[in-house]
């Protein structure tokens, strides 16, 4: 698994479930012109996510260790408050929920079309 940097970077990780939830609230609403923010609205450390997949896994990662990306930050995560408000938009999906979903998900859709380049997962 790549990882840029030491890990530290942090991520609002959110599940696309909830974010087409926010989509389609705002498709659904008569607004003319208004910028939201979608997310989950709390940051995740990349590290602690190699880990909780891992642990997902029954696995210790195999981590690649690759230089920080030039012009990463170190912090990024989405102000959901006018969402909230406007929307009704609520992230659900926990990151561990998410997590799973997404391994159900690569077990039984995506390893079939990548064969031997496939994660042994």
């Amino acid at each position: 698994m790549p990882m840029f940097g030491n890990g530290s970077s942090a991520r609002d990780y959110t599940y696309i479930d909830d974010c087409i939830n926010g989509i389609m609230a705002a498709l659904e609403k008569p607004f003319e012109f208004e910028i939201f923010n979608l997310g989950n609205s709390s940051t995740v450390q990349l590290r602690k996510l190699i880990g909780l997949i891992g642990r997902r896994l029954g696995i210790e990662p195999q981590i690649e260790r690759l230089p920080e990306q030039p012009g990463d930050v170190p912090v990024t995560y989405a102000d959901i408050s006018k969402a909230r408000v406007l929307l009704g938009y609520n992230p659900r999906v926990t990151l561990e929920e998410g997590i799973e979903r997404f391994i159900k998900w690569y077990k039984t859709e995506r390893r079939g079309q990548l064969g031997d380049r496939a994660l042994a997962i």
